[in-house]
């Protein structure tokens, strides 16, 4: 029992990391527009980062706990090995201010540590594809929906004065900056309550039907005490590097990333809300101009995605 209870906190270690590296993610654009200064912009995130527990089925939960491996193939080891795998992986892009998906550094830790335990018949292709589809998916749905909803605001704003335009959507910012931080609690601290799952299964301590009420909200809380501490190095990424973004830019873009993160969290799909933020940010930019982008600061962020699942997988067979 006591390398459960051990287990247990080295997974809501993970939830912290996760959301201290993605609090970028959830504040970046509100920061950088100069609406919330940076303490009140993660004390925000960090509220409507638990509010999702009141929204949310657990559908991302069950897919990380039954849908990627097989729970009967698990034991302490794999879980141990997934989390070492996931973490090491985010205190690595935290350290050189990549943004990241911790989603897919956890699932890579799955996967490689499952296969350096039992081979590949454990895992479960159906989810996995899905999964990794959603790499490409998440951002280009978050770019498209990020930039239509700009086209759609300039020309509703057309004849508008900018300072009156600058003033509402300032405003406005405050309740899209929330949508975006209820989207990514629900989906990411849904992950880490998957793999606690997946671990008290395994255990024999509940069954696959039945997710005690206790890991729910312990997730909620870590993750959002995750946030309160924000990961600075990659705010600075995700605010200005990839493109300048003023306060109707940041509205369209925290918007557009809500609404991709609510469809997959519905639909049950761990996605990456680092990937959804980027995308997002990236046609706010390209719906302004194709220049406003900083296209190499996007590629690298790209090659920093395609990297995240095999080398935690890598880290994880290791652990």
């Amino acid at each position: 029992m006591k390398w459960v209870i051990a287990l247990v906190a080295l997974a809501l270690a993970f939830d912290f990391m996760n959301g201290f590296h993605d609090a970028a993610n959830s504040i970046a654009t509100v920061v950088s527009t100069g609406v919330l200064r940076p303490h009140y912009a993660v004390a925000w995130a960090a509220f409507f980062n638990f509010v999702a527990i009141f929204i949310f089925h657990l559908k991302v939960a069950a897919t990380v706990g039954k849908g990627i491996v097989d729970p009967l193939a698990i034991d302490h080891y794999v879980i141990f090995g997934a989390l070492i795998g996931a973490i090491i992986w985010n205190l690595i892009t935290w350290y050189y201010g990549i943004p990241s998906s911790s989603s897919h550094a956890l699932i890579g830790g799955m996967i490689g540590a499952t296969i350096a335990k039992a081979g590949v018949d454990p895992l479960v292709m159906k989810g996995i594809v899905r999964t990794v589809s959603f790499i490409f998916i998440s951002p280009v749905l978050g770019m498209l929906l990020g930039g239509l909803i700009m086209v759609a605001v300039s020309w509703v704003c057309l004849r508008s004065a900018p300072r009156k335009v600058d003033r509402w959507f300032r405003r406005l910012q405050l309740v899209s900056s929330a949508a975006y931080s209820i989207g990514h609690g629900s989906n990411d601290a849904q992950k880490t309550m998957g793999i606690i799952w997946l671990l008290l299964i395994s255990a024999g301590v509940t069954t696959q039907d039945h997710l005690p009420t206790w890991v729910a909200v312990s997730c909620y809380v870590t993750i959002s005490v995750g946030t309160m501490f924000g990961g600075w190095r990659i705010v600075k990424t995700m605010g200005q590097k990839i493109t300048k973004l003023k306060p109707v830019g940041g509205f369209c873009a925290e918007t557009g990333g809500a609404l991709t993160l609510f469809l997959a969290t519905g639909l049950g799909i761990p996605v990456s809300t680092t990937h959804t933020i980027t995308g997002s940010i990236v046609g706010v930019g390209s719906a302004q101009s194709v220049s406003a982008v900083r296209w190499g600061v996007a590629g690298n962020i790209v090659l920093a995605w395609i990297l995240t699942i095999p080398c935690s997988a890598t880290i994880a067979a290791i652990a």
